[in-house]
């Protein structure tokens, strides 16, 4: 009963809060305490939104497949190439400090390089919306494969374990809790990434939209966007938690393993 009562408040908390603040949104907008040339109420957003619908699906779509596809290959590379950098010391000590001085340059910035380098074009638009998401997933994964219980490895290395069963079945699976962290913090910004990409370079999706609404002041048009994208959002962060719940029951990993040493579960 007790557990049915937290899961409940974990769902109930965050839509009341989030009523809370659209109603008051609304108040705020419909008494004139904020210019609706500034913010636009909610519900005049919402009604937007569903008008506009056949218009915006297309970008809608565009923005859906940019952001999927950015979020699985920066995946694959990032876990890739997190692994290589576990596994091959000297390749670490070479590549590491460049991935930390890349992520430390300003990512906006880089843009419109990105469209000097690859055209007007959606190839353009992934290579920046993957260069944003690509460093934490690589971070995760190394920190992860290192985390591994150094008693444990000893573990298996008395009993002759081979340094591929080692990483199979023992550090691979230590390190899926870290690695869907990462994972996760990588979704959000793939489709950061995705939708300043499209303001710079792109004729369709959501970014195009919200600067199409901005330069015409259309307030209400850019936030039914803003929507859409936090709606979009949503989903693939919600499909990442789904996915590592998954994977963890696979395991045998108890659910509220995620949270790490001396940390306490949500």
């Amino acid at each position: 009963m007790h557990k049915r009562s937290s899961k409940a408040r974990r769902v109930l908390l965050p839509l009341l809060n989030c009523l809370f603040l659209v109603l008051l949104w609304q108040y705020a907008v419909t008494h004139r305490w904020i210019s609706p040339l500034t913010l636009a109420a909610p519900f005049e957003a919402a009604k937007v939104a569903a008008d506009s619908f056949a218009v915006m699906a297309p970008h809608i779509l565009a923005t859906i497949y940019a952001t999927l596809l950015t979020f699985m290959l920066s995946s694959l590379g990032g876990i890739v190439l997190g692994m290589l950098l576990m596994h091959w010391r000297s390749f670490r000590l070479a590549v590491y400090p460049s991935l930390v001085m890349f992520q430390l340059l300003p990512k906006i910035a880089l843009a419109p390089l990105f469209v000097v380098w690859f055209g007007v074009n959606i190839l353009s638009r992934l290579a920046f919306a993957g260069f944003i998401a690509f460093f934490p997933i690589v971070l995760a994964t190394l920190e992860g494969l290192r985390a591994t219980d150094p008693l444990l490895l000893n573990l298996c290395r008395s009993v002759r374990a081979s340094p591929t069963q080692i990483f199979w079945q023992v550090r691979l699976p230590y390190a899926v809790p870290l690695i869907m962290s990462g994972l996760k913090v990588g979704m959000t910004l793939a489709i950061t990434g995705v939708i300043v990409s499209e303001f710079v370079t792109a004729q369709s999706g959501l970014g195009y939209i919200i600067l199409f609404a901005s330069s015409n002041l259309q307030i209400d048009l850019m936030f039914a966007a803003l929507g859409w994208i936090s709606l979009i959002g949503l989903a693939f962060y919600g499909a990442v938690l789904l996915l590592e719940r998954i994977i963890l029951m696979r395991l045998g990993a108890p659910l509220r393993g995620l949270s790490r040493p001396g940390e306490a579960a949500p």
